[in-house]
């Protein structure tokens, strides 16, 4: 296995390291029922995408 010839700082190290983090997503309320829904994502509570209903929900 290939041996390192020198030692990587802190700050190179890091530096590679900026962008491996964990991302937040985006939350919206749903228009419609009012539940928390991800951007550009189907409301899993009532169905309803962009004011039409996708996917049909029996509510009881």
């Amino acid at each position: 296995m290939a041996h390192p010839k020198h030692k990587i700082s802190k700050q190179r190290r890091d530096k590679r390291r900026t962008h491996d983090n964990a991302v937040v997503p985006q939350l919206a309320t749903c228009p419609n029922c009012g539940a928390t829904v991800m951007y550009h994502h189907v409301c899993p509570e009532c169905g309803f995408y962009r004011g039409r209903q996708i996917i049909n929900k029996n509510v009881n």
